[in-house]
């Protein structure tokens, strides 16, 4: 085992900062040699008054003049480059405050220009004014140190040292941080048994002489503190590994099993170890028992010979003599007998496997770390247990998390592909029909072809809700008048066998959503309900408003405190096994058979309540039924309004009138399409493939252009940019902005831009000629 030390830390500064500039090395000669000028002066001074010769007087009050206004110069350079260094101390001393280990700022001289509050914390009794005086009770010679790494970061830049002190070790770095000034930062380093994640063995890292460089908490508890010397411990020399010696230990003489294994540099690790069971049973060594963490003695042929307390606590009841590994715990993804050989043959790529124990009672996952030894001329392993359950749990959290951002972040960009797939299908379907009435024969399978876009279009748009993209239209709503204009279609889709019943809390408070998605959401539940009820049965929703006085903390989630109207669908279905339930929110996942089910009604409601900013939990239990549970917050009554009517505005004339329209589309398949139907519309059309060419295109400016319509996202400048650059010079020219994005991931941008207007994509012949239209009139 290698022992290696890597720095988790690592300051950035400007190159200046990190090298004196010669102006930096000259207002430092300047600041030392002022004096000695301004003394020279005076005794020029002094000699011209003296002298009775009127040209000797005359250039001696010269030169005193010369040096005085050199000294000024120089001061004036002093007092700026103090300034400087002053604010750059500030900078640095701000940098560190926050650092998490003990940070100081010193001159050339180590004396502590300032420290952040870890430093001042830990050496609150070693209080100086030089870092040397501070670290006098930390490190054996901390002056020699000190000026070693200081006259390497002199030459280099930055020095750094692993030292091995009475707390273990330190790592000492130094950063120059500008001219004479230097960042110094002590770091608490593991050694190599402390850096492996989980539990360790008791042990001793000793150098070439035999002189006891660090011991580890458990080793101390053995020896009952810490010692200098291997003679102090071990009661015979030199130390044989693979052999059971004598320790003299904080009870009395004990024996221990030594395994050594290769630190580096000279350095060896020794472990301690039982010595076995039989040698405990007969000397009484209750170490092994006592240990902090929990130990099992492996066989060659995995099987348990002895183990301590805590593991027959962590394992379980299944835990015995003579039991296999194997039958202990798995998840490997090999056979553990297999593992255990490699290990003995030192052919394991890691010591370490995160395995499942094969509880009934309960989920638990341990960290095994084997350990290699040898008693009697007949190897076996030191199985060192961690309890992982808490690591797995997080790590599972963030899988999930990781998980759901990539396919929102995919769903998104997909969906965008598809709209404009979509709006060249279902363009190019209504230029045909325009060419084909009733009676023709293609006229029914060009329906077909629309009819099918559309429902592509809506599959989109669940993609958009569940990525978060879609654009909503939020309002203010009340649960219950929501749920009673939907009631009538929630009894039609859940049909005769199912009873659906309804219960609100009397005194419901309004909420901010939109209804139309709000709807969907509340159709999607329902008719899971109904599908995992073939039999028939009950679905219930209930809602209520719920205060949180605590922060509630479920299923990865954390719901901040506050007041929330909750709903509740409920049913007595089949329910969800617990190994799926994580995975019901997830895109295209389905406990449906092919064709009654896309996978995606749970995935779009989980968007929906996202991004109107609420929270979606479920509970099932096999065979007894399911519970979806929304939270949403409450408008706090500041923010609630009389909803205000909307002004129907009349639908433009079909006829359409001239003008110039500036078409500017990346997709060639969309443009084309577009270009078509305005022009069928008696438009002009300029096109462009991106925003360069239309910026271009309009240079000439005799030209006259109306209405720009564009696409938002471009390789390149993006729409608004451009727009935005055109309208410098044509202030008057309309704006459609065409995305298979939602409105809102660009709203901010539109709103800035005058009389634009948003049209997404995929949109029909009518759709983007009555747009164009309306811009115009």
């Amino acid at each position: 085992m290698q022992m290696r030390f890597e720095s988790s830390w690592s300051l950035t500064l400007p190159r200046s900062a990190l090298t004196p500039s010669k102006t930096t090395e000259f207002a430092l000669n300047a600041q030392k040699r002022l004096g000695t000028l301004v003394l020279l002066a005076v005794l020029l001074g002094v000699l011209a008054l003296a002298s009775p010769d009127l040209l000797i007087r005359r250039t001696l009050f010269a030169a005193c003049l010369s040096l005085l206004a050199l000294s000024c110069i120089l001061m004036s350079i002093a007092q700026r480059y103090n300034k400087r260094r002053t604010a750059m101390i500030a900078t640095l001393s701000e940098f560190i405050a926050n650092d998490s280990s003990p940070s100081f700022l010193a001159d050339k001289n180590g004396e502590i220009l300032s420290s952040n509050l870890t430093a001042r914390k830990r050496f609150e009794n070693d209080v100086d004014d030089t870092l040397s005086g501070m670290l006098k009770n930390t490190l054996a010679n901390p002056s020699g140190i000190v000026f070693r790494l200081q006259s390497r970061a002199d030459h280099e830049g930055s020095a750094r040292e692993d030292l091995v002190t009475r707390r273990g070790h330190l790592r000492l770095a130094v950063h120059q941080a500008g001219a004479e000034t230097y960042l110094w930062r002590l770091e608490d380093v593991p050694t190599a048994a402390q850096a492996a994640d989980g539990p360790t063995l008791p042990m001793i890292l000793v150098g070439r002489t035999n002189a006891v460089l660090y011991m580890n908490e458990q080793a101390r508890k053995i020896a009952g503190g810490r010692v200098k010397t291997l003679d102090r411990l071990f009661k015979h020399l030199p130390v044989i590994p693979g052999t059971v010696c004598d320790v003299s230990g904080a009870e009395g003489l004990t024996r221990a099993l030594v395994s050594e294994v290769d630190a580096g540099a000279g350095r060896r690790a020794l472990y301690l170890l039982p010595p076995g069971a039989e040698t405990m049973a007969k000397d009484g060594w209750n170490v092994f028992q006592d240990l902090p963490v929990p130990l099992l003695k492996i066989s060659q042929e995995g099987d348990v010979q002895a183990y301590n307390r805590l593991a027959a606590s962590l394992i379980g009841v299944a835990l015995k003599d003579r039991v296999h590994l194997s039958e202990l715990m798995e998840g490997l993804g090999r056979s553990i007998t297999d593992w255990l050989g490699e290990t003995l043959a030192g052919r394991a790529p890691q010591q370490s496997e995160f395995l499942r124990l094969k509880r009934t009672d309960k989920e638990v996952f341990v960290q095994v770390t084997l350990n290699r030894v040898t008693e009697e001329g007949v190897p076996a392993l030191i199985a060192v247990l961690n309890d992982a359950t808490e690591l797995k749990s997080l790590e599972a959290q963030f899988v999930q998390s990781q998980k759901m951002q990539a396919i929102g972040q995919l769903a998104g960009g997909v969906a965008h592909d598809f709209n404009n797939l979509l709006t060249a299908i279902s363009g190019h379907c209504d230029l045909l029909l325009l060419r084909h009435d009733q009676g023709d024969p293609d006229f029914s399978d060009l329906v077909q072809i629309n009819q099918n876009a559309n429902r592509a279009a809506a599959l989109v748009g669940q993609l958009l809700a569940f990525s978060r993209k879609q654009t909503l239209r939020p309002e203010t709503l009340d649960m219950r008048d929501t749920l009673s204009d939907l009631t009538h279609l929630l009894n039609r889709l859940v049909g005769e066998k199912i009873t659906l019943t309804l219960s609100h809390d009397p005194v419901l408070e309004p909420i901010r959503a939109d209804k139309r998605q709000l709807e969907q959401v509340l159709m999607n539940l329902v008719v899971n309900a109904r599908d995992a009820m073939p039999q028939g049965g009950q679905i219930r929703i209930v809602t209520e408003c719920t205060d949180l006085a605590e922060p509630l903390e479920r299923d990865r989630v954390r719901v901040p405190p506050g007041r929330y109207v909750t709903v509740q669908v409920s049913d007595d279905g089949v329910g969800i096994p617990s190994d799926k339930l994580q995975k019901v929110f997830e895109p295209f996942f389905t406990t449906k058979r092919t064709g009654e089910g896309t996978g995606l009604g749970l995935s779009t409601a989980y968007g929906i309540i996202k991004q109107t900013g609420g929270y979606i939990f479920v509970d099932s239990t096999v065979g007894t039924g399911t519970c979806f549970t929304l939270y949403f917050p409450v408008l706090e009554a500041s923010e609630v309004a009389a909803p205000v009517a909307r002004e129907e505005k009349p639908k433009p004339a079909a006829k359409h009138g001239d003008g110039v329209i500036l078409l500017v589309e990346d997709e060639a398949p969309v443009r084309a399409f577009a270009s078509r139907a305005l022009r069928l519309r008696g438009y002009t059309v300029l096109e462009a493939d991106s925003a360069e060419a239309a910026l271009k295109t309009l240079e000439d400016a005799s030209l006259n252009v109306d209405v720009f319509v564009t696409d938002v996202v471009m390789p390149g400048m993006d729409g608004p940019s451009w727009v935005r650059e055109a309208l410098k010079d044509r202030p008057g020219v309309r704006v459609v902005f065409v995305s298979g994005y939602a409105e809102d991931s660009f709203g901010e941008t539109q709103i800035k831009i005058p009389n634009s207007v948003f049209l997404p994509k995929p949109f029909s012949l009518n759709d983007l000629t009555d747009t164009v239209h309306q811009q115009l009139h």
